[in-house]
């Protein structure tokens, strides 16, 4: 009941914000949820999402141990072929590179996976030139736009960077002083985002950073839990609050700007979400994991 009440509390406070005057927010539109795959088969606690080019997004049915394929164009739905392959026993998170290759981390495996685009195994990401005393161990990872591939790794805490060929770069020590680092992101300037999901703060490093600093103040008051983070192509941030059931909107130097959606089952509301990514068009696709399914939405600023 207590939970219940201070989400009450939390929506009716954003609510208010967003009406403010002069306040200038991202707003979305629910579009469609997505419960099944080609054959009709349901997602069971999809856990990632990846956009990539031609309007094809691949989700990580985790539960399912697999992923899925998704062309959404014009408001139209083509599911593919799922892609289930021995080496990718529980994939988490997923992204698509320059090439089409789709990458997973498989949770139990502590592994990164690379397949073709049509689902075939191509081999694990192993980092050359790695130092000795590092052993990659990954939670999340995420694709630049110059194609260069930052792995948050918890054996070393920092952030891994990978040249395009999968060569060591450098490494980014965490901050000092953190709680759960759980998710990255790299904006369009190669910025590289930390979010925390014990105190509520996003961290982030430039190009030529050699460390993070604090992009905001802790926002344990507002937000619940942050386990991810994207950006779109003009650098606004959204989180996804796995326990307050909503997305929080961060300007690019980390101010408020907002919540929006909020916890529940019907449709377009989120229960426990996990990953989110923004395709091309501009929408925001959430895999909504204890509500079994995938929601899209339009953005409009």
């Amino acid at each position: 009941m207590r939970t219940f009440i201070r989400s009450l509390l939390l929506t009716l406070a954003a609510l208010f914000v967003l009406s403010a005057p002069g306040f200038s927010a991202v707003k979305l539109t629910h579009i469609m949820s997505v419960y099944l795959d080609a054959q009709q088969k349901g997602l069971r606690q999809p856990e990632g999402v990846a956009c990539g080019k031609d309007a094809l997004f691949v989700v990580a049915d985790s539960g399912n141990g697999r992923l899925v394929r998704y062309t959404f164009q014009s408001r139209s739905l083509l599911a593919g072929p799922d892609i289930k392959v021995p080496q990718l026993t529980y994939p988490v998170r997923v992204q698509i590179d320059s090439r089409g290759d789709i990458l997973a981390l498989d949770e139990k495996q502590r592994r990164i996976v690379r397949l073709s685009a049509e689902g075939q195994f191509r081999g694990f990401v192993d980092a050359a030139g790695l130092p000795a005393s590092l052993t990659l161990v990954p939670r999340s990872f995420k694709i630049a736009q110059n194609g260069n591939m930052y792995i948050l790794d918890i054996s070393s805490a920092g952030v891994v960077v990978l040249d395009t060929e999968g060569k060591f770069l450098k490494i980014i020590p965490f901050p000092e002083r953190y709680g759960f680092i759980s998710d990255l992101a790299v904006d369009f300037k190669d910025t590289v985002l930390l979010v925390d999901s014990l105190e509520s703060v996003v961290y982030a490093a430039a190009a030529d950073a050699k460390k993070f600093t604090p992009l905001t103040q802790s926002m344990k008051e507002t937000v619940n839990f942050p386990t991810s983070i994207t950006t779109d192509r003009k650098g606004i941030i959204y989180l996804v609050d796995q326990n307050g059931g909503d997305i929080i909107i961060l300007g690019q130097d980390g101010s408020f700007q907002g919540r929006l959606l909020a916890m529940g089952w019907k449709e377009g509301l989120l229960r426990y979400p996990s990953q989110c990514c923004i395709n091309q068009e501009g929408e925001l696709i959430i895999a909504d994991r204890s509500n079994n399914r995938i929601q899209i939405y339009r953005t409009v600023e």
